[in-house]
């Protein structure tokens, strides 16, 4: 997954990744039309993950820097070719090779991970544009993943460990992130928000060891790690399992494209 800093002791596995969460580029594969890249362009794609929509980016003809909290996701965005940095998207200016301006940054699913100051993260953006540049992204919104949040929460203050310390997500309303673009000094061009009802390639057991690690990791790799995400898997069971046996995850989406004014 995304992410701007190293978001649990664990770190972020980029083969699990591509085996267990693969979808989460695939499905916001035309978030790229609404980015529209043109040759010559410079693009920030924040939270580049392991490049696949960098990827694509790049072969509009723009040159494209990848940046991702996760030293493993930017090591395999690396190894596609692309050029990708180890960076905090609140500091973008900390890193030399983001020193610069740029037509436009792209994200996907990545600002949902930048909890701790989500307007620190736009401003840093606003700051990184040129007169004129656009900020195109997709994250999670109000209402993500509901019930796998509810009971990774409520399956961790079961074993006495507060949910708030664990939890890394933010899901705002498409209302709230507007206003922080706004109050940020962006021009809303375009948003919308909406349910993705996603199928899972696997168990969500997979899905929980890939992408809720920062709850996972905290307990002990073994039995009290495994008892941990079968209680989850439990509590999800008949909220989330297709009557096929698949498991369809409730996703909610938040899109939008705004602009620095010239």
């Amino acid at each position: 997954m995304n992410d701007t800093a190293e978001i649990n002791a664990g770190g972020w596995r980029a083969d699990d990744y591509g085996r267990n969460a693969r979808f989460v580029a695939h499905l916001a594969a035309d978030l790229v039309e609404w980015l529209a890249p043109t040759a010559g362009e410079t693009i920030l794609d924040l939270g580049c993950g392991d490049g696949a929509l960098t990827e694509r980016i790049a072969q509009a003809g723009a040159e494209v820097i990848g940046a991702d909290g996760s030293s493993a996701m930017v090591a395999a965005a690396q190894a596609r070719g692309l050029n990708a940095v180890v960076a905090d998207g609140q500091r973008l200016d900390a890193v030399s090779e983001l020193d610069r301006t740029f037509d436009a940054v792209f994200s996907n699913a990545a600002l949902h991970w930048m909890r701790d100051d989500p307007q620190a993260v736009i401003e840093a953006v606003f700051a990184r544009l040129k007169p004129g540049g656009r900020f195109v992204a997709e994250m999670g919104g109000a209402g993500n993943i509901a019930p796998i949040h509810a009971a990774l929460r409520a399956e961790a203050d079961a074993r006495s460990i507060a949910p708030d310390t664990l939890d890394p997500w933010y899901f705002p309303s498409e209302t709230t992130y507007l206003d922080r673009l706004a109050t940020a000094g962006f021009h809303i061009e375009r948003s919308h928000s909406f349910e993705r009802p996603t199928q899972l390639p696997g168990d969500v057991a997979d899905w929980l060891t890939t992408l809720a690690r920062p709850f996972v990791t905290v307990f002990a790799e073994g039995q009290a790690r495994d008892d941990y995400v079968a209680a989850v898997r439990e509590r999800l069971a008949g909220e989330m399992r297709h009557r096929d046996g698949q498991w369809i995850a409730p996703y909610v989406r938040l899109r939008f494209v705004a602009r620095k004014p010239v």
